[in-house]
């Protein structure tokens, strides 16, 4: 409704005529910054939501059991790390988040807006690129784990041997790892693109209407 609406406007104040009231500038900038400030504001929350929402799926699905295996395949120390890393990285992008918002609430020009637009739109790239990085790299250290020292692992290293061409055996064991890995990260990467592809689209099209009333 608000975008009909804002259209309108936009078109009534670029013609100068027609049925509707005049209106100024700053109207057609008021509806652009409160519609812009209401996306970053979810971005805000839905990014609060995620880290529950992985917090909880860690405590849930991580148990004694788990840690035991971890350990035996010698990336305990690691996986402790990463989670130590990411938890504090994931914050900061919370935060930065909230900055973001806070700055766009309190903008009172044009060009300022876009230039926090732009900015959103950069810590957002930033943060689904880091869990795409941070994903691929838990998932690359358990399966090695697993293949180094799991309970098949010496049967894994039997076959390669037999197999008269270790070269060609790891390849395509590597291979089918990096195929597994990068159909995860696909389905990872649609998610993100659904989530928050749609609220930075609003804000890429907030951008653009910006600049037309620049002009």
């Amino acid at each position: 409704m608000m975008m009909d609406e804002l259209e309108l406007l936009k078109k009534d104040w670029q013609k100068k005529e027609g049925n509707l009231p005049k209106v100024s500038y700053a109207d057609i900038y008021k509806m652009i910054w409160k519609k812009s400030s209401s996306v970053v504001k979810w971005i805000f929350y839905i990014s609060i939501l995620e880290f529950v929402f992985w917090t909880a799926i860690n405590i849930v699905f991580t148990d004694g059991e788990s840690w035991e295996m971890i350990k035996s395949w010698h990336i305990y120390e690691f996986t402790i790390f990463l989670m130590v890393m990411n938890y504090i990285v994931l914050l900061y992008f919370i935060y930065k988040f909230y900055v973001n918002y806070r700055k766009i609430s309190f903008t009172d020009s044009s060009k300022d807006l876009m230039k926090a637009i732009l900015t959103v739109k950069r810590t957002v790239t930033q943060y689904v690129w880091f869990n795409l990085i941070m994903f691929s790299i838990s998932l690359i250290s358990g399966i090695y784990g697993s293949l180094r020292y799991g309970p098949d692992s010496d049967k894994i290293i039997n076959a390669a041997s037999e197999a008269g061409n270790e070269i060609i055996f790891w390849t395509i064991i590597v291979g089918v790892c990096i195929f597994a890995v990068a159909i995860l990260l696909g389905v990872i990467w649609l998610f993100y693109k659904v989530l928050y592809g749609l609220l930075l689209n609003r804000l890429r099209k907030n951008y653009n209407e910006l600049k037309e009333l620049e002009v």
